[in-house]
């Protein structure tokens, strides 16, 4: 018997095959990005691992970008289009093609990424897009949803995701090297040592907004010569949204908890007022550093309705909330 998540959004087999965690492709620095060449109905990537983009007429992505000046799509793995059922459904795609064509749109997005492997990636591949107008990163979820990790694994610059799996496999490494001898070869116990107990969730938001205004004060440094416009436009929770969904988000979110443990891991940071005081605290930094600011949440929850279908899960949109979303984007930054 089918899920009502194989019925209702068939596309996100494909996406389960994508995500492969037996074909994650790590490299250095970065930790992970996407499959190179990955071929399929729903989703194409170029030989970098980035999505390809449509336009009206053209095909782009950041290892074969358009001749002239391109816009940037940028964050994690809404902007990269997770829930779209083809690369011309991704809001990269539709702004290009329709809502602000003006100037070509690549899709820069990288998948489960937080604030500073989104800065690592533009830092990267910074010389195969030497004209750039506009930089629209569109994040913000995954910087709060990490917080939540011991500090041995945040560090300076923040958890990324499955980084526990890779403090294990070192600890194994280092373990293989060390050399017993008596009086030595005893790791000291240190803070990773301790029980963990999660921050308050004021300290949390702190944590979340002071690591996105480090990284976007570093890649206003890193775009400054390309003269481009930065903007961060907070992405919209289906929870920040709404409190409740359509019947469709019901029926697969429903069949998702069942399997999963968001409520446990995120309820915290789900809730209405979590999303408004994470906005409120990333528009202060981001006037701060006249970065422009948007929160997507309230935008989108004065155009839609009750059964207004945006949501494959708490953080995908199907094709009608990437479509919704993507005219109220450039009608809300004055992008034609």
């Amino acid at each position: 018997m089918k899920s009502q998540r194989e019925i209702l959004t068939p596309q996100m087999l494909r996406y389960d095959d994508f995500d492969d965690r037996a074909e994650t492709r790590y490299l250095p620095y970065l930790m992970y990005f996407h499959r190179a060449d990955y071929r399929s109905a729903t989703i194409n990537t170029d030989r970098l691992g980035f999505r390809v983009s449509h336009g009206a007429t053209e095909r782009g992505s950041v290892a074969h970008p358009p001749k002239g000046p391109v816009r940037l799509l940028a964050g994690s793995s809404t902007p990269f289009g997770i829930g779209a059922t083809g690369d011309g459904a991704t809001m990269a795609s539709r702004l290009w093609s329709r809502y602000a064509p003006s100037v070509p749109w690549l899709n820069f997005a990288g998948r489960s990424h937080n604030s500073m492997q989104e800065l690592l990636l533009f830092l990267m591949h910074r010389e195969l897009v030497p004209e750039i107008d506009e930089i629209v990163v569109f994040s913000g979820l995954n910087d709060l949803a990490l917080s939540r990790l011991p500090d041995a694994q945040r560090g300076d610059h923040g958890g990324f995701f499955n980084c526990g799996e890779y403090f294990d496999r070192m600890e194994e490494l280092r373990a293989s090297h060390r050399k017993a001898r008596r009086g030595f070869g005893r790791r000291a116990a240190g803070p990773e040592d301790e029980p963990h107990v999660v921050p308050p969730l004021a300290d949390r938001i702190a944590y979340a907004v002071d690591l996105t205004t480090r990284h976007l004060a570093a890649l206003r440094l890193l775009a400054g010569p390309s003269g481009a416009r930065i903007t961060y436009v907070l992405q919209p929770l289906a929870t920040w949204v709404r409190e409740s969904g359509s019947p469709e988000e019901k029926a697969v979110f429903g069949e998702l908890d069942d399997i999963s443990n968001f409520w446990e891991l995120y309820g915290d940071i789900a809730t209405l007022e979590s999303g408004r005081r994470y906005a409120d605290a990333l528009r202060v930094s981001c006037e701060a550093q006249d970065v422009r600011f948007l929160d997507m949440s309230p935008v989108l929850a004065e155009s839609v309705t009750g059964d207004d279908w945006l949501y494959v899960d708490r953080a995908h949109f199907t094709d009608h909330g990437t479509e919704i979303t993507s005219r109220l984007l450039a009608e809300s930054l004055g992008l034609s």
